[in-house]
């Protein structure tokens, strides 16, 4: 049976849900079987009241940028049945979990705590199980997997999900397939493939050249014993 994971993450008002903060970005990518689809989710909300300044400091957005787009309630079920029966993969999930059950109880009728239809993988948890000790947000995992974020200045929920997506699926045994889910902004300006330039977890280490001549000696002393030479068929 297919595997289905939803890399998640969002941006708030603010950072207690209790205090009347509230969501204005969501973004999600979607993993079946560990292998990228582009069924990704992402949307901007008017939270309905103002930002705070320290929150701004961190993703940029602004009430005006958002005055436009829709409420948490012109979305909530399409977020609500996009999410349903996937794992989600959250970097430290308690806080998203947490504003997306508070929205959901503001609904009239209310939607129900998404632990009730989702299972959910903190990788912030994980991360401390597997280097205990060390700085474990997503810079500092980015670093220590060699995972390129440079364009990352400011928090979007889209960007940190794709970026948690390719520190999940090292940390969790390596990549399966690429991420091309950016392949036209690599056409504009990259040489190469944007999911390997984007988070540099591939290198391409190319043999000297003496290492190519110990290469072609023991394919010659494999044809000389009569052996068939695939390398050269």
């Amino acid at each position: 049976m297919a595997k289905r994971q939803i890399i998640l993450d969002t941006e708030t008002t603010g950072i207690n849900p209790r205090d009347g903060h509230r969501i204005i970005e969501i973004g999600c990518v979607e993993l079946i079987n560990r292998r990228f689809t582009g069924n990704n989710f992402h949307v901007y909300i008017n939270p309905e009241r103002i930002i705070d300044a320290e929150a701004v400091a961190v993703h940029g957005i602004t009430n005006e940028r958002l005055k436009h787009e829709p409420k948490f309630r012109d979305i909530a079920h399409s977020f609500y049945e996009y999410i349903q029966g996937a794992e989600l993969v959250i970097h430290n999930a308690a806080f998203d979990v947490g504003f997306i059950d508070h929205e959901f109880s503001l609904l009239r009728p209310a939607l129900p705590p998404v632990q009730q239809y989702c299972a959910i993988l903190d990788t912030l948890m994980l991360a401390r199980e597997l280097h205990p000790g060390q700085k474990n947000n997503l810079d500092a995992l980015c670093r220590r997997y060699d995972i390129n974020n440079s364009h990352r200045t400011l928090h979007g929920a889209l960007l940190d999900a794709e970026i948690l997506a390719d520190v999940y699926l090292l940390m969790t045994g390596g990549q399966v397939s690429l991420n091309l889910a950016n392949e036209q902004e690599g056409e504009a300006g990259s040489t190469g493939p944007v999911a390997l330039q984007r988070s540099g977890k591939l290198k391409v280490l190319r043999a000297s050249p003496a290492e190519l001549a110990a290469h072609e000696e023991r394919l010659d002393l494999v044809q000389k014993k009569g052996g068939s030479c695939l390398w050269r068929n």
